[in-house]
């Protein structure tokens, strides 16, 4: 199961401080309904795998390079979650229903708001990123975890020495590690964005980062 519509903000905010929650999902009828999945999974001895999702609120536009493989953001922010333990895929914005949707159910749409001087869209199927740079829309990806190979149920495997097929030994089993993973998606979607906005505004000093910044910042706004 899975929440069935996009979290607003302001229901991000409210879930990620609240430090009692289990799962950290911003529908508490769904949660109970996730929560009850691994109880009973944890009652079968097995695992069970899941989704996390991050989402970055309020980066400027203009971070990442189209120009190199190796400098595109969405690719950057893919290796780094990738990277997370039990990760087994990356998705960014609505990229995994994108490939079976037609070209004018995907693409976000484009407009212009004079008044903040922005250019605007009304959907985020991008997840934020376009070309392999930030567009000023909420950056959203999720990593896909396999279910943890720890069991209770043990399975088969072989005995590195007489090579003969054993049962595997049971030492701990966490269930689900969704939650976790969750928290090191944060960190790692954090490092890769705090590289991206270095790149771009440099400087020796945060005082210098900070001047370079705030006058892209304007430069924006003459646009």
């Amino acid at each position: 199961m899975k929440l069935e519509r996009a979290a607003t903000w302001d229901e991000i905010r409210a879930i990620c401080a609240n430090l009692e929650s289990p799962l950290r999902c911003v529908d508490s009828a769904v949660q109970d309904r996730m929560k009850a999945e691994v109880d009973h999974v944890l009652r079968a001895g097995d695992s069970v795998g899941g989704t996390f999702e991050v989402v970055a609120h309020g980066v400027p536009t203009g971070l990442g390079s189209h120009a190199q493989w190796d400098e595109k953001l969405d690719g950057r922010l893919a290796r780094a979650i990738m990277s997370i333990q039990a990760v087994k895929a990356f998705e960014i914005g609505t990229g995994v229903g994108n490939a079976a949707a037609y070209g004018s159910e995907v693409q976000d749409e484009i407009g212009y708001d004079s008044g903040a001087h922005r250019f605007t869209r009304p959907t985020n199927r991008a997840g934020g990123v376009e070309g392999g740079i930030t567009n000023g829309e909420d950056i959203i990806v999720r990593g896909y975890l396999k279910p943890i190979s720890t069991l209770r149920k043990a399975l088969g495997t072989a005995d590195l020495v007489t090579k003969q097929e054993i049962r595997a030994a049971y030492e701990r089993s966490d269930v689900c590690v969704v939650p976790a993973a969750g928290v090191a998606g944060e960190a790692m979607v954090a490092l890769v964005l705090a590289e991206a906005f270095l790149e771009k505004f440099g400087g020796d000093s945060l005082g210098e980062t900070q001047r370079n910044f705030e006058g892209y910042m304007k430069q924006l706004d003459k646009f």
